[in-house]
């Protein structure tokens, strides 16, 4: 339900749980809420969230520290959007210290 609250409709929700079912045990409060507040201080738009993990549900499940560190490196380079938040966050280390540090 709360993937719905946030604007996913069923075939998204549809998705990234099938992509990432792990979701199922982490914490409701302290993870995902966590992370979809940092999204919102960011300035991000309930839509653009939605279109984030639509294209990245994996993103719920990373931490909360690579999604602030690569939150700063985008908005230092002035490409912080919800596109280029959804690409990084795909990304591994590896490829994300290749690309722009």
């Amino acid at each position: 339900q709360w993937l719905k609250d946030l604007g996913l409709d069923d075939a998204r929700v549809a998705k990234v749980i099938a992509i990432k079912p792990q979701l199922f045990c982490l914490s409701l409060e302290n993870n995902l809420k966590a992370k979809i507040q940092m999204l919102r201080k960011q300035g991000f738009s309930g839509s653009q969230i939605c279109r984030i993990l639509s294209f990245c549900p994996v993103l719920l499940g990373l931490s909360a520290k690579r999604l602030a560190y690569r939150m700063q490196v985008l908005e230092a380079r002035g490409s912080l959007s919800d596109k280029s938040l959804g690409t990084v966050m795909r990304l591994t280390d590896a490829q994300f210290a290749a690309r722009f540090e």
